[in-house]
């Protein structure tokens, strides 16, 4: 019976490829480690056939410093790494240190479909309205300021031209190339609507992006997302203008308060720091 086992083992060995780990899978072990694993190991059978309180203890206290030596291996491994790291590889001490990142993909309850989940976060993000009715008959405002080219030309100078753009696909550098070329353009369709006084709903299309809120613990409610909207780039040249006009037009009548720092050009936490430390040293 013994020669027919040690014949299969034999045979196992001969045909069975050896096992090779990757030297990336354990960087930290060391001969001593295995020692201390051998020990370990013969310390619990010895346990195992000999369950005597003695031999329990020696096991226990193999074990115990088997793998605290483990421990410290790692810990000493993950400091050299650190020591080293490279502008490369910290990307992956970071995802050393907070493990892989669990899927945020949308798994809404009752939606399985593109198409059902669209609705679930439509009906979250936008509650229904209705329905939109015609304007009234327009009449010009004649007492409004004609639109200038200088005034278009300031509200795209700050225009940042990595802005996503909305449905019609034109980012804001593309318009200041149209309006370097020919300002009249621009000119022409904007000057109508600032007459008017008019924003037309086929400029109010828009996209939405659904990101995810990091950090979540689960993904499986609307609420763990949110929306960003891209409008038209036209859209929000002429937002811009009209919003410029309000406040030349808030300051000359005093509709501002003298500390307001908040979305005012030229105005900054800065400012509203210094106007803070003088206020407290007035007082």
């Amino acid at each position: 019976m013994s020669e027919s086992l040690n014949r299969l083992v034999a045979l196992l060995k001969e045909h069975t490829p050896v096992s090779r780990p990757s030297h990336h899978s354990k960087p930290w072990w060391s001969p001593h480690l295995s020692i201390l694993r051998r020990e370990y190991h013969k310390a619990a059978r010895t346990a195992r056939e000999h369950d005597t309180p003695q031999m329990r203890e020696v096991a226990g206290t193999s074990k115990a410093g088997y793998f605290k030596a483990i421990k410290a291996a790692k810990n000493k491994h993950w400091s050299s790494f650190l020591l080293t790291a490279t502008p490369q590889s910290l990307w992956t001490a970071k995802r050393f240190a907070y493990g892989r990142a669990q899927p945020r993909f949308p798994s809404l309850p009752g939606a399985e479909t593109p198409q059902q989940m669209n609705s679930v976060l439509l009906d979250h993000f936008f509650s229904p309205k209705e329905p939109f009715s015609p304007p009234p008959r327009l009449r010009p405002n004649r007492s409004a300021p004609p639109l200038t080219t200088d005034e278009i030309a300031a509200t795209l100078s700050k225009c940042s031209p990595t802005s996503a753009p909305g449905p019609d696909g034109i980012p804001y550098s593309t318009w200041k190339q149209v309006n370097k070329i020919n300002p009249s353009i621009l000119l022409h369709i904007l000057s109508l609507l600032v007459l008017l006084g008019y924003h037309p709903a086929s400029l109010k299309s828009s996209n939405g992006v659904v990101l995810d809120k990091p950090g979540k613990p689960s993904y499986e409610s609307p609420s763990s997302f949110r929306i960003i909207v891209l409008i038209r780039m036209m859209s929000k040249i002429l937002e811009r203008i009209i919003a410029a006009r309000l406040l030349a037009a808030a300051r000359l009548r005093g509709l501002l308060h003298p500390n307001q720092c908040g979305s005012l050009p030229g105005l900054s936490t800065y400012d509203a720091c210094l106007t803070l430390t003088n206020d407290v040293k007035t007082l």
